[in-house]
């Protein structure tokens, strides 16, 4: 996948560290370019700097990748620094935005992957961890951004993955769960590239619909119903309607004692 799919994804991780940027984004990157620079490669290699950590192995183990660090600064300088913007008007122009998502959704399809293989190595039975693995590798750079925002002398300490989960790691959750039963279980009797195939599926259409429908996040009616049935939705609506009740009773209780 070196570096085709690589480059699309450093393409959109360079551009989601410029739009987090906002206005300000051309000037902080003339003022402080090692910050900026830092910051874009913790989101390019966040997943496998989480991975590593978890699992005991060297943190940095990613960077030892000479070419990929070389491709990931390349793109970094031809977003930030082209002249006259040339290298991020052509990274936002729709066409070139819609390849990149789809050839990053497929890189994630694949990291997603790689995760809970290595992890299922490390911990052969530990599903869990498998499944933290992998939604880790597929989405590292959301959990990474409180770091990578206080690289560049931010701090949000609201902006936590766990508090308000992304669709990306949603989705990182589910296909690792498919993989762990796909690799260990008889329950998927389907053949693994047809498996593969149908989450690689399921990433670039979501992903696409998000750029040219503006669907978000399929999941919230389920996660609705969910926490209406299981998580104490309806018992607090239902408390609140008899609560209303008696607040109205005593109400007319003390009316007729005043009259």
């Amino acid at each position: 996948m070196f570096p085709y799919f690589d480059i699309a994804h450093c393409v959109l991780c360079a551009l989601s560290v410029r739009e987090d940027l906002g206005s300000g984004a051309q000037t902080f990157s003339r003022k402080h370019p090692l910050a900026c620079w830092l910051s874009y490669m913790l989101v390019v290699f966040a997943g496998g700097l989480c991975a590593g950590a978890l699992l005991g192995e060297p943190i940095l183990a990613p960077l030892k990748n000479t070419p990929q660090v070389v491709v990931a600064s390349l793109v970094w300088y031809i977003v930030f620094y082209t002249p006259l913007d040339i290298g991020y008007k052509v990274a936002k122009f729709l066409p070139v935005k819609v390849v990149c998502s789809a050839m990053k959704e497929i890189y994630r399809c694949k990291k997603v992957y790689d995760g809970v293989s290595h992890a299922a190595k490390v911990y052969p039975n530990a599903y869990i961890i498998m499944v933290i693995i992998g939604t880790l590798k597929g989405n590292g750079a959301g959990f990474t951004r409180l770091i990578e925002r206080l690289l560049r002398g931010v701090w949000t300490p609201t902006a936590m993955e766990f508090m308000q989960p992304t669709f990306y790691t949603k989705s990182c959750i589910v296909a690792s769960i498919i993989f762990i039963l796909d690799k260990k279980t008889e329950l998927i009797s389907a053949p693994h590239a047809l498996v593969y195939f149908g989450i690689v599926i399921f990433f670039v259409y979501f992903k696409l619909s998000s750029i040219l429908l503006g669907i978000h996040d399929p999941f919230v009616p389920f996660e609705n119903l969910l926490c209406a049935l299981f998580f104490g939705g309806i018992w607090d609506s239902m408390a609140k309607i008899f609560g209303r009740g008696q607040i109205k009773e005593g109400e007319v209780k003390d009316v007729k004692k005043s009259n």
